[in-house]
């Protein structure tokens, strides 16, 4: 049987500092902002402040910051503050609507020459969008990401960059494995095949585990056959205890997918995701109810 492919996104190489680097968007000297603080934008920060890099913090929620300021990361009071002079500026924020409220802020304040890297993975109109406003010489890479908590804190994400990439390879390196999607908008555009390929296969497996049930399978000898076959990835995400990937976020994901193209199987999906409001922030995982019996 030929290798299976583990959707968990392992990556064995060890990224590179962000101090030590020529380009002057990376340098010790260089002043980046990172914007987001939420549970995949704290620990981005915190690698790429442990990475040497002189870093302005915001988030809405300010007490967020504190940890990253007790490190050394300078805490702006607003969005504006924390782009003003910054060479390179990251968003990393819940999705589409919270970049646009930001964006009202901190576009205005982007000096020339300075990069915006979004991250929040908002889906190609979106970014589009967020182009069309940047001030004049500025310029915008989308650089939304695979991986979760785990990855991020280890600088091993895969990093989906669409644009000009160069501009800021060594912060991206810092934060995991980049892979070059093509223009503009290319990166968010494989995100979300990527994602609601992951999404999707959760969800199987949890109807799988439904179906164990009503056959009278034990869940432990499902999971144990099911280890064995092409949805080993899939079921290692469904069972991961790790991963922090909130539901809401996920069918955020998938309605930018089925608002994006005819997908009656997604648009499945994404109603079992918001069917119950009580685990909209649990993990991805909350769909596998019972999933501690598979372990």
């Amino acid at each position: 049987m030929a290798p299976m492919l583990d959707i968990r996104w392992s990556h064995r190489s060890r990224p590179p500092s962000v101090s030590g680097m020529s380009d002057s968007h990376t340098t010790p000297s260089a002043r980046i902002a990172f914007l987001g603080l939420g549970a995949m934008g704290l620990p981005m920060a915190r690698r790429l402040l442990a990475q040497g890099a002189h870093l302005t913090v915001w988030n809405r929620t300010a007490a967020r910051a504190e940890p990253l300021a007790a490190e050394g990361a300078r805490v702006a009071a607003s969005p504006a503050e924390a782009a003003d002079g910054a060479d390179t500026v990251i968003t990393m924020l819940s999705g589409p609507g919270a970049v646009a409220e930001v964006a009202d802020a901190l576009l205005p304040a982007l000096a020339p020459g300075s990069v915006l890297v979004e991250m929040s993975g908002i889906g190609p109109k979106a970014v589009h969008g967020l182009a069309a406003r940047l001030p004049e010489g500025a310029h915008l890479v989308d650089a939304p990401v695979m991986g979760s908590v785990d990855r991020a804190a280890q600088g091993a994400l895969s990093v989906l960059a669409g644009g000009p990439v160069e501009r800021v390879r060594p912060v991206l390196e810092a934060l995991g494995n980049v892979r070059e999607c093509g223009p503009l908008g290319s990166g968010a555009a494989l995100k979300l095949v990527l994602i609601n390929a992951l999404i999707g296969g959760v969800a199987v497996v949890a109807e799988a585990m439904e179906l164990a049930d009503a056959l009278g399978v034990p869940r432990g000898r499902a999971a144990e056959a099911m280890a064995a076959t092409p949805m080993a990835g899939a079921l290692a995400r469904a069972t991961s205890r790790e991963a922090d990937f909130a539901v809401r976020l996920a069918a955020k994901d998938v309605r930018l997918a089925t608002g994006a193209a005819h997908l009656p199987l997604l648009e499945a999906v994404g109603a079992a995701l918001t069917a119950d409001p009580s685990i909209e922030d649990a993990d991805l995982s909350a769909l596998l109810k019972g999933a501690a019996a598979t372990a």
